[in-house]
């Protein structure tokens, strides 16, 4: 060989060894940032996208009422040009993308919202422990050992973690109840029907319902009257809190630590007289008649043993298989795609039902409805556990045991059944886990349960914490102005880590020890404005200034509140008022100028 293509052969070697290891070194360098995305995600998103909102509407109109809030959806609403993927890679690979989207996700970026992704979701929605083999499974923000819950999983997850400040999900049997109370957030299922399902894939017709997750109250209720395409009305109190006295027991969580926050909460915001005592399963043989003819399915082989709770549990879940292989049958028969031996037991191991037996189903389905009608009325909210337990460990056998899943489709088949709308509150932790309580309304009465979680969240907080903590109600030696400046002093650095909803609670706190003090409404008022709550920052400043009457940030933040509100010659007020008490102020005098301007057009 001549020695020059020698050296070009060598050369070109060389080169080859430099590209391989450069490509060695970029797979690595590939590798390593994908991990820290998913550290960074916590496994939550199956796909990153963007929808922006329509331009700001120009004064005096107000603004978009989502304004700055951003979202992720389940994989399950279609989004145009994505592929919905159902928690199945086969099922990407069989389907089109998306045509156009769903319209419950277009109303929420109408409304001012900003989409960023999909979320994972459990393999065909149907697990409700969150674990899935086809994705890597979400980790759970508020304890990294256990479960997320599911089925929509990555997006309670989303929202826990603080990468989004809601989440779109399916609730079928628990998929955004369960989530949220393991992960330690508001979990929304409205009631079943109210929002249409067009553009979502479905799991169980008569059962799915359309669900979001939130952090704090405001946030959900915004969302919730968006969503819902509410118009503007009054807030009701409830009159009536029932307390399940015996499906209370379902929880291995101590009882008082559920009961007890809620009947101080209750005593405080609406009497003792609002409280009262139920025993469902009695109620439900009582006022299901149905279920006296329903025992298809048999527990440990004795029917005897069947209790009410039991069977309302066994008609949801023959429900949800029923209805989800009238949907999908066809195609698993088709594609037989690869599935979980725990989903495929629930799936093909039972045998079809006859028309009666399906008669009987939607017969026990219909008087579920018009019995938790009947009891809770409009103005009534039923309170029972979430689930039975904290969240399980990952990969744990908890979530197979037949206690556990008797246990939990007991509690979660009240709302499923009868499509009632609930909603999963937070109660601080038990055992470093998260603990919640779920409160229901009748169906069709999502406003009413929107208005309560706001009024009682802060209350709810209040007293979970004391009872976690009694040491913390002890007796102490300082007054109550000092404690009210403390409580002070931790809003006021609660307010600059912008976690606004704990600011409230520690205004709220020193506004109770101490309601004579202006710059405590005014304060709170700030807090509300970042939340978009203009109404209630418009009364608390109103309020300050019946106190200090010089208080100049309460007339600059009434006035901001005002404005947004579309109040414009009442906000021109405030901001001028403003620069009688501080001539040189230049935010008023800026707003005031722009607001003359609009106003005089």
């Amino acid at each position: 060989m001549q020695p020059k293509r020698r050296h070009v052969l060598a050369s070109r070697a060389s080169n080859l060894w430099v590209l391989l290891g450069l490509g060695i070194a970029g797979a690595l360098l590939i590798t390593k940032k994908l991990k820290k995305r998913v550290r960074e995600d916590f496994g939550a998103f199956i796909e990153k996208l963007l929808l922006l909102p329509p331009p700001q509407p120009s004064p005096p109109k107000a603004p978009h009422p989502l304004t700055a809030l951003s979202f992720a959806v389940s994989d399950l609403f279609d989004v145009k040009g994505y592929v919905s993927g159902f928690g199945h890679p086969e099922w990407i690979r069989t389907h089109e993308a998306a045509a156009s989207t769903s319209p419950v996700v277009s109303v929420l970026v109408e409304g001012g919202a900003t989409c960023v992704g999909k979320t994972v979701v459990g393999e065909f929605a149907f697990s409700i422990s969150g674990e899935t083999k086809h994705y890597d499974t979400p980790t759970n923000p508020a304890a990294p050992a256990r479960i997320p819950g599911g089925s929509c999983s990555g997006a309670a997850v989303a929202v826990a973690a603080n990468l989004v400040d809601f989440a779109l999900g399916i609730d079928t049997v628990g998929g955004v109840r369960v989530p949220a109370g393991y992960c330690g957030v508001l979990g929304f299922r409205s009631s079943q029907g109210i929002v249409s399902n067009a553009g979502i894939i479905p799991v169980s017709s008569s059962l799915d319902a359309v669900g979001w997750f939130a952090r704090d109250p405001n946030t959900l209720r915004r969302v919730g009257h968006v969503i819902l395409q509410l118009p503007f009305a009054a807030q009701r109190n409830p009159r009536q809190i029932i307390l399940a006295d015996d499906y209370l027991q379902f929880s291995k969580v101590p009882v008082d630590r559920i009961s007890q926050v809620v009947i101080k909460s209750a005593e405080k915001l609406f009497g003792r007289q609002a409280l009262k005592h139920e025993n469902l399963e009695k109620y439900f043989e009582a006022k299901v008649p149905s279920l006296k003819e329903f025992c298809r399915e048999k527990v440990n082989g004795d029917d005897a043993k069947l209790t009410t709770s039991m069977l309302l549990a066994n008609v949801m879940q023959l429900l949800q298989r029923h209805e989800f292989l009238q949907n999908h049958g066809d195609w698993i028969n088709t594609v037989n795609p690869s599935i979980d031996p725990a989903v495929y037991s629930q799936l093909c191991k039972t045998p079809e039902l006859t028309d009666e037996e399906i008669e009987n189903l939607n017969a026990v389905r219909n008087q579920m409805r018009v019995a938790i009608g009947s009891l809770l009325k409009d103005d009534g909210i039923l309170v029972i556990p979430t689930m039975p337990s904290v969240p399980p460990k990952l990969g744990s056998k908890e979530t197979m045991s037949e206690d556990y899943k008797n246990r939990s489709s007991s509690l979660l088949c009240v709302a499923s059944i009868s499509g009632c709308c609930q909603v999963t509150v937070p109660l601080g932790k038990h055992d470093k886990c998260p603990v919640s309580v779920s409160l229901i309304a009748r169906h069709g009465g999502d406003r009413f349960l929107l208005d309560t979680v706001q009024k009682m969240y802060a209350s709810l907080q209040e007293n979970s914490s004391l009872i976690i903590n009694p040491k913390s109600s002890s007796i102490n030696t300082i007054s109550q102005e000092e404690s009210a400046e403390i409580a002070k002093e931790k809003g006021n650095q609660a307010f600059k880590e912008k976690q606004w909803q704990k600011a409230i609670g520690m205004y709220s706190e020193a506004i109770k020890l101490n309601d004579k003090n202006g710059t405590y409404y005014s304060n709170r008022a700030a807090a509300y404005l970042e939340l978009g709550s203009y109404r209630q920052a418009e009364a608390d400043c109103t309020k300050a200034l019946t106190l200090d009457k010089k208080n100049i940030k309460a007339y600059l933040r009434r006035g901001t509140a005002r404005e947004m509100l579309g109040n414009f010659k009442e906000a021109i007020d405030d901001f001028s008022y403003s620069l009688v008490l501080e001539p040189n102020n230049k935010r008023a005098a800026l707003s005031a100028d722009r607001l003359r301007k609009v106003f005089l057009q």
